[in-house]
């Protein structure tokens, strides 16, 4: 311990003795470092953040979904940096006063795109930075061109998703208009071919639509027919079976009231002519209750009188009549119309097979016209479609865009950072003029104690003898002294005056 002690002691002293020398180099290297610090110039940043909601509600019903506005949000950060879009930001800046040719312009836009940075954060937020540190702008110039920057590409950045819309919008509508005027006209020359071709073989070829269309529609219709037509008749048959076994008349005394079994049981039969009417079967409950109370009635009728007495007409009988002749009508008009549609089926038959070449020619034409139809259709509603969307785009706002933290004035560059560069300085000059003395020192052969004699020299040390210092030598040590400490003190003092000159330049930018 008592080693270590005395060799601090002695580089104390061989410091304190080159005193001047680490003076010396901390002023040398003071000056050399805060000249390089204060010719860096001030960068400043500004910030803003932008949240961007996507509306999914309307736009989802016309087919525009999240994914494609999230798509289009990455197209226009991707765009955003664009050339096109940083010669707008310098000449709405004052970046503009640096440009007199295409070349300033061009170097102006590279070290703008490298000062500027778009970064996508959760939750669909935007963070757009930009720094600026042009050496012939004052701070506060500098301070607020970094936030014209930021301002004008939160501008471009809501522009470029509008008008990037409409531009595209517009440009699809255009060439879709294009598209269906020339679809029109070819639909209008094949509709003209095939009128023209109508009026040339109108007796040849009746009816519309190609001979095999129309043969499978008739064949259609006939089977339709037939299966009505054997119905009717079913029907015709169940009718005529049924009023035979119904009276003509009810039979009871005239002007006796309709209360009698007769009555009833003509009443029943009836209700079964009218089921019967409706298809219903003989398995069906209510039929098969008719039936029964039909059958335990017609016993106690046949006690009453002879049929042949005076009655009254039985509505029954009349009711039967009236669906007898209407069901005799309509096996007459479907007998009539399956004539007619065999007739047909027979007469374009002849023609498929007489004129070949006219139907084939026919059928030609009707598909070249319901090509062009749906191609022409399909189209238009392409077009109403695309419409739509961009009404959707340009008047909903599928896409709205909110500024959380807009463009930040900057009051403080973010480099350089003077105030740690001025101190580090400082110490650093200050440990280095330390050192410099210490090493200077070890470089020189003196002996500054008796132990450091005897131990180099390998020889015992008597004595030693002390300095006499006279009052002329003690006066001049503590001039030098003095000017030591005005030395140290005109460096500390500048090194104050430093950081007070850089703290005002601060406030002035504010």
């Amino acid at each position: 311990m008592d080693g270590l002690y005395e060799q601090l002691r002695i580089a104390l002293h061989q410091v304190w003795r080159r005193r001047w020398l680490a003076l010396g180099v901390a002023w040398g290297l003071c000056l050399v470092g805060w000249l390089v610090v204060a010719l860096i110039p001030n960068s400043y940043e500004s910030k803003a953040r932008v949240f961007v909601q996507l509306q999914s509600i309307l736009p989802t019903q016309v087919g525009i979904t999240a994914a494609d506005r999230q798509n289009d949000i990455t197209r226009i950060k991707q765009t955003l940096t664009s050339t096109d879009n940083l010669e707008k930001v310098v000449r709405r800046t004052e970046l503009n006063n640096l440009v007199a040719t295409k070349r300033d312009l061009a170097v102006q836009v590279d070290a703008l795109r490298k000062a500027i940075k778009v970064t996508a954060q959760q939750d669909n937020l935007f963070e757009i930075s930009a720094t600026a540190s042009i050496s012939g702008f004052s701070n506060g110039q500098n301070a607020k061109l970094a936030a014209g920057i930021v301002q004008n590409l939160l501008d471009l950045f809501v522009e470029a998703n509008l008008s990037g819309d409409r531009d595209e919008a517009s440009e699809s509508l255009t060439f879709l208009d294009e598209q269906l005027r020339r679809r029109e006209q070819d639909l209008q020359a094949a509709e003209q071919r095939r009128v023209e071709f109508e009026q040339k073989y109108l007796g040849v070829l009746p009816g519309e639509g190609s001979i095999g269309s129309r043969m499978a529609a008739a064949r259609a219709e006939l089977s339709g027919v037939e299966q009505q037509m054997m119905q009717a008749q079913s029907s015709l048959v169940a009718l005529r079976a049924q009023l035979g076994s119904t009276p003509p008349t009810l039979p009871g005394v005239a002007g006796a009231d309709n209360g009698s079994v007769s009555s009833q049981v003509a009443l029943l039969q009836a209700q079964l002519a009218q089921a019967a009417a409706r298809g219903w079967t003989d398995a069906h409950p209510d039929v098969v209750a008719l039936k029964a109370q039909i059958a335990r009635l017609r016993p106690l009728a046949a006690r009453e009188g002879p049929s042949g007495a005076a009655g009254m007409p039985n509505p029954a009988y009349v009711s039967l009549r009236g669906m007898l002749a209407e069901r005799e009508a309509q096996v007459q008009a479907t007998s009539v119309r399956k004539a007619q549609l065999d007739a047909d089926l027979a007469q374009l038959s002849s023609k498929q097979a007489t004129e070949p070449g006219v139907a084939a020619q026919q059928a030609q034409l009707n598909r070249d016209y319901d090509v062009l139809k749906r191609q022409y259709d399909k189209l238009l509603e392409d077009r109403e479609q695309v419409r739509l969307r961009s009404d959707v785009q340009t008047k909903t706002a599928a896409i709205k865009f909110k500024v959380i933290d807009p463009p930040s004035a900057p009051r403080i560059p973010i480099t350089p950072n003077r105030p740690i560069l001025l101190t580090a300085i400082l110490f650093a000059a200050l440990a280095a003029g330390v050192g410099g003395a210490f090493v200077w020192g070890q470089l020189q052969t003196t002996f500054p104690t008796q132990s450091r004699l005897e131990a180099i020299t390998g020889l015992p040390v008597l004595g030693s003898i002390s300095e006499v210092v006279t009052d002329v030598v003690k006066a001049r040590r503590r001039q030098h002294l003095l000017w030591l400490g005005g030395g140290a003190g005109a460096l500390a003092g500048s090194y104050a005056l430093l950081m007070a000159v850089e703290f005002w330049q601060r406030s002035t930018v504010a």
